[in-house]
């Protein structure tokens, strides 16, 4: 049903005529985020001056059965805050104040368009530490990681975005403004409806403020750069580090396409002629990044590292984390199109996991570049192309599937951080379960009956087949006598 223009009256008397925004440039400019081959221009742009302005949107989009798309800096790579037909965009990323720092508590509240770098450089500055880091922390914002249950970097040692949310206030698809959580550290009462909210994508409601968990920052930390001549010597080095019960809160891994790419960006004296790298990163109380590093160091050489490199300051320890930082970017360069996606196996399975890629890249004639997160198994593999050819992008499509099916052979899954939002919801209902489907399904209908909220985004709208799945030969007769499939 087209919004009509009674409605849009309706929205630009609860929000402001200044903050409603239908122009085709605006359009244009909130058709899209960082995933690839995916715009839909949205009907119009709010951006709610309070929670309760929210609200009454939402309870307007109930009644007069338009759709709400939540976006905050549109750093998303899985069509997350892509808009839908008819709907509303609705921008959080002015709701950018950190509300209150509790250093007793040991707590932050912070609303949801504050940048993920800007919350870890102000309580740096005071002794604490928000480990999670995305590689997109200098421009996404704390409502989206939290709506995309974003990781990074870091989530090895400290897990990612869902590990330090304590509570949110949060406007659910029927209006109602509800905060879940606080500040006790234990808090069993009911159903986790906190967790359930994030990762969710923006399809069971907006976050308004986030109350976030800090701990003390580390001490010291210990940044080293490893070379190896195979990607299988990369991989035992990986294996016996976590083994060894070392704790790194970095391990990354770059494939050679990948290292020359950053090379030629750059310029960071890397060995263009190997095979793999991996940026390693220990931190904590002096004595123990001490001991690590040597251990990390005496590994590394033992699985045949050709070449291998220690920080000596934190100016050296950046340069190091640059090859890994701006790895996306240096692909980014090569072709028109780059496709990044997010594949996650056991650690165990890294090795295995690259040389299937590498093997499906060849089979379908496509350039790939692979890096990622080694130490927790989650992979990153990026096809270069351009989507000007048609054809190369149907290889590209092809190529992913079979990627992700390889992923969950290997017991996997398919996104470990990007989420499924539009990108991959075609992956998600032919791999996953169908009894998993069909719960998410009836959980988004009993929250969101109208879909008023972010609708179409990780599962189609529509169920793959009408009534209960027959369950045997005999059942199968009935339905096909009665004309169920017909």
């Amino acid at each position: 049903m087209m919004i009509t223009a009674k409605t849009i009256n309706k929205i630009r008397s609860i929000v402001g005529s200044e903050n409603f925004f239908d122009s085709p440039e605006q359009k244009l400019a909130y058709s899209y985020d960082a995933t690839p081959l995916l715009s839909q221009f949205p009907s119009a742009i709010i951006r709610p001056r309070t929670t309760q302005e929210l609200s009454e949107v939402m309870i307007l989009a109930n009644h007069e059965h338009f759709a709400l798309v939540p976006r905050g800096s549109g750093t998303g790579l899985s069509g997350g805050s892509i808009p839908t037909e008819n709907s509303i965009v609705v921008l959080t990323n002015h709701w950018n104040r950190i509300i209150e720092l509790d250093e007793k508590n040991l707590t932050v509240r912070v609303e949801p368009g504050v940048l993920t770098a800007q919350l870890q450089s102000t309580v740096e500055s005071i002794g604490l530490f928000y480990p999670p880091d995305p590689g997109s922390a200098a421009i996404s914002t704390l409502g989206g990681n939290v709506a995309e249950n974003a990781g990074g970097l870091r989530g090895l040692k400290y897990g990612v975005t869902k590990n330090y949310v304590q509570g949110m206030e949060v406007v659910l698809p029927d209006g109602s403004i509800v905060s879940l959580g606080g500040k006790s550290v234990k808090d069993v009462a009911g159903y986790n409806l906190k967790d359930f909210l994030i990762g969710s994508e923006g399809t069971l409601g907006i976050f308004t403020n986030i109350l976030l968990k800090l701990i003390p920052k580390p001490e010291t930390s210990s940044t080293m750069l490893a070379f190896f001549d195979r990607i299988s010597d990369a991989g035992e080095t990986v294996a016996e580090i976590i083994s060894s019960h070392i704790s790194p809160s970095t391990l990354e891994f770059l494939d050679r396409t990948t290292i020359n790419c950053v090379e030629q960006y750059a310029h960071l004296n890397l060995p263009v002629n190997t095979e793999a790298l991996l940026l390693i990163e220990v931190d904590g109380h002096h004595v123990v990044v001490k001991e690590d590093t040597e251990k990390i160091s005496v590994l590394c050489r033992k699985h045949r590292a050709n070449n291998f490199s220690i920080a000596r300051s934190e100016q050296e320890a950046v340069k190091l984390r640059s090859a890994r930082k701006i790895a996306f970017s240096a692909l980014a360069r090569v072709k028109p199109t780059t496709i990044l996606e997010d594949a996650t196996v056991p650690r165990s399975e890294v090795v295995p996991m690259l040389e299937r890629i590498q093997s499906i890249a060849q089979k379908n004639g496509l350039l790939f570049g692979n890096f990622g997160h080694a130490g927790d198994g989650n992979l990153h593999p990026t096809c270069l192309t351009d989507a000007r050819n048609t054809q190369e992008i149907r290889s590209a499509e092809q190529a992913f599937g079979e990627i992700f099916s390889e992923a969950v052979k290997l017991g996997g899954t398919i996104s470990g951080e990007h989420g499924i939002g539009l990108a991959k919801r075609q992956f998600l209902e032919k791999l996953a379960p169908l009894p998993a489907i069909e719960m998410m399904r009836r959980i988004k209908e009993s929250i969101d009956p109208h879909s008023v909220l972010n609708p179409g985004k990780i599962f189609s709208l529509s169920p793959r087949c009408e009534g209960p799945m027959p369950k045997n030969a005999s059942q199968i007769k009935k339905y096909i006598d009665a004309g169920a499939f017909t």
